[in-house]
């Protein structure tokens, strides 16, 4: 009787290409929902394996260099369009996502921030276009400042602070937008504290009249947030993907 054994798969398996991870990104970032314009994908097209992907925010004039320096195979680039012709080396390819990067990993309804804040019994705030643009959960009971300084740890500082009139905060709202409706409806639905990437004008009459609090961290800080996150997601995917953090965010 033959017994058949296991053999190590070929090196040829291992090896990533543009076009796969692209796949997963779609997948992930549920690009069906967008419109087509907006649903991002390959930019820049390579055959080029990749062992080392780098990500960035946008294309600086110190990319080039950086990209060689780091010894990149492809990049990825929330904002792409300022790239300029042969300010990459011609066989690294570049895929970019913009509107679903923003809602899925930066202020809004992002179930990997959510358990950053030790969020739970998440339920959906404001919509667009049937999408999920921020959510309400429940924290541990504690200060304002205790959350003011988790808040600023996870993000590396914040922009603005609204102090509340409460001694403890347990619900709050996490929100990619700031106007005075989405400020009252999270108020009428027991958020004690409404985070999001900046303070609108719009929204102070509210923030006053309903005397939540309200921390703003920065639109680029919740960006560079993203890219961390990002950067989690595709090395729990593949393991042999080396994935490089552009320092010029």
């Amino acid at each position: 009787m033959e017994i058949k054994t296991e053999t190590t798969p070929k090196r040829q398996s291992y090896l990533i290409f543009l076009e796969e991870i692209a796949e997963f990104l779609n997948r992930f970032f549920a690009v069906e929902r967008f419109p087509e314009v907006e649903k991002g994908g390959i930019y820049l097209p390579s055959s080029r394996s990749i062992r080392r992907l780098g990500l960035a925010l946008e294309p600086e004039t110190q990319l080039q260099e950086w990209a060689i320096a780091q010894n990149l195979d492809a990049l990825f680039l929330h904002r792409p369009w300022k790239l300029q012709p042969g300010q990459l080396p011609p066989d690294i390819g570049v895929i970019s996502y913009h509107l679903p990067f923003d809602e899925r990993l930066t202020i809004g309804f992002n179930p990997r921030l959510a358990q950053v804040l030790n969020m739970s019994g998440l339920e959906v705030l404001g919509e667009k276009e049937n999408r999920a643009i921020g959510m309400l959960g429940e924290i541990p009971t504690q200060s304002f400042e205790s959350l003011c300084s988790c808040v600023s740890q996870v993000f590396g500082g914040t922009e603005q602070v609204r102090t509340t009139v409460c001694e403890k905060v347990k619900r709050v709202a996490v929100v990619g937008a700031m106007t005075d409706l989405l400020v009252r409806e999270a108020a009428e639905r027991g958020a004690d504290i409404y985070i999001t990437g900046q303070l609108r004008q719009p929204a102070e009459e509210a923030i006053q009249e309903t005397q939540i609090g309200a921390i703003a961290v920065g639109h680029h800080r919740s960006e560079v947030w993203g890219l961390r996150a990002l950067a989690g997601v595709l090395q729990e995917r593949w393991l042999r993907l080396e994935v490089v953090l552009s320092h010029f965010n």
